[in-house]
């Protein structure tokens, strides 16, 4: 054997794994492309000069709070502290959705990758509450450990270089950690995760249903808690042989990969589940898309070459991964086990998890729009639609993922607590209150679109799914206020907001 052949079978471990790293950055594009495309479409409502949370707000705080711009950009890093305004954040976003665009199509190399990993840390980090998610944290640090996995500059779908081993064996550690995160979490939780009953209500009480979700939430019991019983095995069993010999692997990919699939199917989780496959998929080597994959990636196998550069890199991206996970490995092992949180500000080795507790009941607020000067008994109040949370109980609920309506989702927080607890909804009031085109861009209809309302007010609703075969899909029963009925006239309401400084 020459010294070249086994460095290579030292460089892949035996294996191929050229497809699987085609596979891998094709769904990577994709979800950049949705997650991007969420960001152009949304962001400068939601974080702009004039958005609910204005992210120069954040900012300054939290230079203020540092001491020094130096100290908040190392805390924080992102390249908005190089110049923030509303045409920086659309600009940004449309960038990075292009780029994604030509990963999906094929052509990605380490530079583009790094670029997309740099544009979209930028934004989850004055993204505030409306990036608060796992799934933001997870995208960087798969997006991150994708750099690694090709050459520098060669734009080809197949590059003469293979993917490091040491790469896709850090994928399957992402994964693992993904999944005994989610399962303990779990199990540490809510009381029904272990006398498998969190189902009987998820399916309802979940943050954006689909349609499916009613037909699944009025199944039997039984199959609700084999469901529980399922997700346990796949989540706490199945990753350890993530790590085995290949048949296994494959055996385990396949169901790590077909579980995810069958949770896209049941409701709308924005692309969480569509960047959760991307680990998973490091578990097969190119024996396994032997069998499946279309001849003219089957051809593309027998041009690998190994580098000893790109090596050298992985082999220090790994030890940079293995100091980076004491803290996260440390959190999973712990009675008080934080779920969804970072340990270093570039967000590249993090702790995951997900429905650590369950809600047995669902509460929605609708929000209310009159033209009457006077409130009065007869006062006829019209309602706001939005796109994706339940509303109208005669509406269809909408299949959007892995798109995600970001304001839907923080109003299924806000349910759970207070105004004070989420004061940008009275920023969102006075929006409606002055009929904001960017503001209403995030909804699905406007009730007013002659002249904005005069009063707007929100209340509580309790939301039950109707069975199926009832022509409506929701059955609600009103419990009361959340805000009350707030006018742009209003002295106390305007002082309240110019404290926050939101009002110009």
């Amino acid at each position: 054997m020459t010294n070249e052949e086994f460095f290579g079978k030292v460089f892949t471990g035996g294996n191929s794994y050229c497809v699987t790293r085609f596979v891998i950055l094709r769904l990577l594009g994709f979800v950049y492309a949705v997650a991007f495309l969420v960001a152009a479409q949304q962001l400068v409502p939601l974080v702009g000069e004039h958005g609910l949370t204005p992210a120069r707000h954040f900012l300054t705080a939290i230079e203020s709070q540092l001491g020094s711009r130096a100290a908040a950009a190392i805390q924080l890093p992102t390249l908005f502290w190089f110049g923030l305004s509303d045409q920086a954040l659309s600009i940004s976003s449309w960038i990075g959705f292009a780029l994604s665009l030509v990963v999906l199509a094929g052509y990605a190399n380490a530079l583009i990758l790094a670029v997309l990993w740099i544009i979209y840390m930028s934004i989850v980090h004055v993204g505030q509450i409306w990036y608060g998610y796992g799934w933001e944290t997870q995208l960087l640090e798969t997006g991150f450990l994708s750099i690694f996995l090709c050459p520098l500059l060669d734009l080809r779908p197949f590059p003469k270089r293979p993917p490091p081993l040491l790469v896709i064996w850090l994928f399957r550690w992402l994964g693992f950690r993904i999944m005994i995160g989610a399962g303990l979490i779990k199990l540490r939780g809510d009381p029904c995760w272990r006398d498998l009953t969190c189902l009987y209500y998820h399916y309802e009480t979940q943050p954006i249903p689909n349609p499916i979700s009613r037909y699944l939430h009025f199944a039997p019991h039984w199959f609700h808690k084999f469901g529980t019983a399922w997700n346990h095995f796949i989540e706490l069993i199945v990753p350890w042989f993530s790590f085995g010999p290949r048949h296994v692997r494959h055996v385990a990919g396949l169901l790590l990969v077909s579980f995810q699939i069958v949770l896209i199917i049941s409701g709308n989780l924005s692309f969480l589940n569509y960047v959760t496959i991307i680990p998973f998929l490091a578990c097969f080597d190119d024996t396994f898309w032997r069998r499946i994959a279309p001849v003219f990636l089957v051809r593309r196998m027998r041009d690998a070459e190994p580098s000893r550069l790109q090596f050298a890199l992985s082999a220090a991206l790994s030890i940079l991964v293995v100091y980076l996970s004491i803290a996260p490995v440390t959190n999973l092992i712990s009675n008080r086990q934080l779920m969804n949180s970072s340990f270093d500000p570039f967000n590249l080795v993090n702790t995951y998890g997900a429905f650590g507790s369950v809600g047995r009941e669902r509460d929605e607020i609708i929000f209310e729009g009159t033209d009457d000067a006077i409130i009065t008994g007869d006062t006829r109040w019209k309602e706001y639609e939005f796109k994706a949370k339940p509303g109208d109980p005669s509406l269809r609920p909408p299949f959007i993922a892995p798109y995600q309506a970001r304001i839907d989702w923080q109003i299924w927080f806000a349910a759970m607590a207070s105004p004070a607890e989420y004061p940008w909804t009275l920023h969102f009031v006075w929006e409606l209150l002055h009929n904001d085109p960017a503001t209403l861009s995030l909804l699905g209809s406007n009730p007013f679109p002659e002249a904005p309302p005069h009063f707007v007010r929100a209340r509580l609703y309790r939301y039950q799914f109707a069975p199926p075969g009832d022509p409506a899909w929701w059955k609600r029963e009103s419990i009361g206020q959340w805000l009350p009925a707030l006018s742009a006239d209003d002295t106390e309401f305007r002082r309240l907001l110019a404290t926050m400084n939101w009002l110009d």
